[in-house]
């Protein structure tokens, strides 16, 4: 049965059973400090089984995204070792949100299982909680298994929790017999060893959520036993393939295809191979996480989700990288991915083009270091050594060359070596010292009184006008510390940055004196403004003193709203024109300009730049009001509005609507109506990160200026291009044209010196025989080392040869190879000819049969390099000459 089928059983059988039908969650819980991922079924479901949620209705049944890579559940390691870690999975699960217990948990469980699947009867075990009487007896009067099948565990194996906290409760397990003789008469430990060994398989938990665990370990009675089904489709569909592993059915073998083609290696399916294949199960399993991770808006980075994706990718690049590829090739994994699990998923293939291009450029960036890294490692733990890895050695690696720890750790286990992770943390945190030094730090109340607000402010309330009012009269406490008057407002005007709307600046004004607002800032959930006395004088207050002031907001203002506005109208434009798998990654809203980071692959092309600019210039000549409401979060959300991924929000949230254009969650403030904003010119559009672009822009006034600053760079262009405005273009083309012409001169003059060295290396070797010709060329940056192949095995006739490519432009070296196919046929090839040459030199290689290409770690080994080659041909093949 087929893994699609499988899951449409699952979700028509608990239909049947009157459960509704619902979508996966998100890989990225919602609103859940607690957890990183989304690492079971339920965790969508869990404010229902607190209580703190309406449920959708009495049960549920999902398949449900899952990826254990942190906290509690991390796979990560055992992954492509064993035949079921993954870090990506699907969870087949069915829920009853008080409706039914453990009575109909196990007889839908039985049903399903032995009939819908046919699973044999007499290959099943259960096992339950060792206190858990009432599931023992149920498990004897539904089904057909034997006491002797039904085992009672500890904590260990038969009570789950989704994380340190949270709902939790006894659970009971379904395992499959695939041991060839069955054998009831088996202690407890057999059965657990039976179990690591693969041989007896747990494919069905029944978790009976009874439980709300507290952080101090207390478990509180939910407020009606539920019911958490999660079964695992890799293992299940494993079963019913009679796969051994869960990486042998359809769900990862297309992958692994995909991967020998990449490699241009084969993947061997019995099981004494099982080592050799770990690369091509990592590839297949990460390609997976990379795909659903990307589809559900996480973005590389280097903290958090961010750079827990990273990290996958990265592991999957070194896997690959090891036997020998160059190139990225992770990205046609993805897109397998997407082709079998679209159907299902339709994030994925809406969001095609963003995945791929994301996981490419990522690939680019890593294989740009990682030579340099792997020759770092290779020098710090040469392979066949032992001993421990300096903390700072390891700390360089990730900062350096980009390797993540645990890379570094699994590679240092490989070979034998330990680290000093206390000197790597100590490394980490004295470069986190020195980014918090060069960012200056920041603290609610620097630069304020050392007294703290709370203490003192107590009894006034705070609320935030500054919506719709830039000037209020308003009462007040005021405290002076060091020159620098502080206010609490009770009426406040000031924005405090938040959403990447920059802090308004102004005045405080009272009788006599004026203080300039040059800080406002957060303290125990108020805003404070502060600043130095400008104008009069007043006495320094030793506590807190009670006065009416007048707040005034720099009219600035009125620009960051129109900026504010510009970006919504920015984000809905970029969506519509590029794809929904446009998402905000990051923006700045100031009175001078705005940026705006997105996820999107490559820059636009002019036709993209222009529609979007007209798409928002639009929406500002339409001229409709902007909409604020508060709502319910889950309201706002099912209504389509767009929340920051990263945001925390609480459960009423702002809605800001221009209606028919956008519709965000957002607390920013904006203009009245889109009119105000005046007029929109993009400014620049950049790469700030693989997958990541950022639109500069200006609006209003600072719109208008750009087009002045234009237009006087015009009218000096065509003065000293000496031509009309209309001819400015045509006149550029032809000095380009000229600069092209002189340009191709010089690539083919160093084109010929190229085929000049190499006519002379195959003139040196002889003409005798067969022949091995090795030595150095210099090339232009951009060869393709192909082409060059090409020309050498014309030339070469029979033999073989292996040159250092030096590139003087960029002072880069590299290995090429290349054997002729009689001497492949004799056992000589140009993969095991380069890897000779580049581990000589402290770093690797690998390719074909007839072309390979590797890197020269130590350029002044590379004598040594060809060396090492010459031997290597020389005892494949006697007779080689030159």
């Amino acid at each position: 049965m087929k893994a699609d089928e499988l899951r449409g059983r699952f979700i028509s059988y608990f239909e049947r059973q009157g459960h509704l039908h619902l979508p996966s969650g998100s890989l990225v819980p919602a609103g859940d400090p607690t957890l990183m991922f989304t690492n079971a079924g339920m965790v969508q479901f869990k404010g229902i089984f607190t209580g703190e949620a309406e449920r959708p209705g009495p049960s549920a049944v999902t398949s449900q995204k899952c990826l254990r890579v942190s906290g509690k559940h991390n796979d990560l390691e055992e992954v492509g070792r064993t035949a079921r870690h993954h870090t990506f999975f699907e969870m087949l699960g069915n829920f009853s949100f008080g409706d039914y217990f453990k009575r109909d948990a196990i007889g839908y469980a039985w049903e399903f299982v032995t009939g819908d699947l046919g699973l044999e009867p007499d290959r099943l075990w259960a096992t339950v909680h060792h206190d858990d009487d009432d599931a023992f007896d149920l498990w004897l009067e539904l089904t057909a298994i034997p006491e002797a099948r039904i085992r009672r565990l500890g904590d260990k194996d038969n009570f789950w929790q989704m994380g340190d906290t949270g709902p939790c409760g006894p659970c009971s397990e379904m395992h499959y017999d695939l041991r060839g003789e069955l054998d009831d008469r088996i202690t407890d430990a057999q059965f657990e060893a039976a179990g690591e060994a693969d041989r007896i398989i747990e494919f069905w938990n029944l978790v009976f959520m009874q439980f709300d665990r507290a952080p101090d370990g207390t478990d509180t009675p939910l407020p009606a036993p539920s019911i958490d089904t999660g079964a695992g489709l890799e293992r299940i569909a494993a079963l019913l393939q009679g796969a051994g592993t869960n990486y042998h059915t359809d769900l990862f073998l297309p992958l692994i295809e995909a991967a020998q083609e990449g490699l241009g290696l084969e993947y061997s399916l019995a099981p004494q191979d099982w080592e050799d294949g770990v690369a091509f199960r990592v590839l297949a399993d990460h390609a997976r996480a990379v795909a659903f991770l990307l589809a559900d808006g996480v973005f590389p980075s280097n903290e958090k989700r961010g750079y827990v994706l990273r990290r996958i990718l990265r592991r999957a690049v070194r896997h690959y990288w090891l036997l020998g590829r160059r190139d990225p090739m992770l990205h046609d994994l993805v897109g397998v991915v997407v082709d079998q699990m679209s159907h299902t998923f339709p994030e994925l293939e809406a969001r095609r083009e963003h995945l791929l291009a994301t996981t490419e450029a990522e690939e680019e960036l890593f294989l740009s270091t990682i030579e340099g890294g792997m020759s770092e490692i290779d020098r710090a733990m040469p392979p066949g050594g032992t001993g421990t890895v300096a903390g700072k050695v390891a700390f360089k690696l990730k900062d350096t060359y980009g390797i993540p720890e645990d890379l570094t750790g699994l590679i240092a286990r490989e070979r034998g070596y330990d680290i000093d992770w206390k000197g790597f943390n100590e490394a980490l945190e004295a470069q986190r010292a020195r980014s918090r030094s060069i960012a200056g730090g920041f603290s609610a109340t620097a630069g304020l009184p050392t007294v703290r607000i709370s203490g003192v402010v107590a009894p006034l309330p705070q609320e935030f006008v500054g919506h719709s009012d830039l000037e209020v009269e308003t009462d007040c406490r005021r405290w002076v510390h060091d020159g620098v008057h502080a206010f609490l407002l009770e009426r406040n005007p000031f924005y405090l940055e938040s959403g990447g709307q920059v802090s308004d600046t102004g005045r405080v004004v009272g009788d006599g004196w004026a203080v300039d607002v040059t800080t406002v800032r957060g303290a125990d959930g108020r805003t404070v403004v502060a600043g130095p006395l400008a104008e009069g004088s007043l006495p320094d207050a030793d506590g807190v003193v009670e006065d009416s002031v007048f707040a005034q907001v720099d009219p600035r203002r009125r620009e960051t709203e129109r900026n504010h506005t510009a970006t919504h109208l920015l984000h809905a434009a970029l969506r519509r024109r590029l794809g929904e798998h446009v998402f905000q990654a990051g923006s700045l809203v100031a009175p001078d300009r705005l940026r705006f980071d997105f996820s999107h692959r490559g820059p636009l092309t002019e036709e993209e730049r222009a529609d979007i600019e007209g798409e928002v210039t639009g929406g500002i000549l339409a001229n409709p009001a902007i909409l604020s409401s508060l709502r319910g979060y889950d309201e706002a959300i099912a209504a389509g509005a767009m929340a920051l991924f990263g945001e925390k929000y609480g459960d009423v949230v702002r809605v800001i609507e221009i209606p028919g254009l956008s519709l965000e969650l957002c607390g920013g403030t904006h203009t009245r109506t889109t009119g105000q904003i005046g007029s929109f010119r993009i400014v620049s559009e950049t790469g700030v990160a693989a997958g990541i672009r950022r639109i500069e822009a200006v609006t209003g006034h600072g719109a208008y200026e750009r087009e002045l600053e234009r237009d006087r760079l015009l009218a000096r262009l065509t003065e000293q291009l000496r031509c009309r405005p209309d001819d400015l273009a045509a006149r550029m083309e032809r000095l380009l044209d000229e600069r092209d012409r002189l340009a191709s001169e010089v690539e083919g003059q160093r084109g010929e010196a190229t085929a000049r060295q190499i006519e002379a290396l195959l003139a040196a070797a002889g003409t005798n025989g067969a022949r091995f010709v090795s030595g150095r060329i210099e090339v232009p940056a951009g060869t393709d080392l192909g082409d060059l192949a090409d020309r050498v095995r014309g030339g070469l006739g029979s033999g073989a040869a292996v040159l250092h490519i030096v590139y003087p432009d960029k002072d880069r070296h590299a290995f090429m190879s290349v054997v002729s196919d009689d001497l492949i046929q004799r056992g000589l090839k140009a993969g095991d000819l380069v890897r000779a040459s580049s581990r000589a030199t402290g770093s690797g290689g690998g390719g074909g049969a007839r072309f390979a290409q590797g890197g020269v770690g130590d350029p002044t080994l590379a004598e040594e390099g060809l060396g090492a080659a010459r031997a290597l041909a020389s005892a494949r093949i006697p007779a080689l000459s030159g």
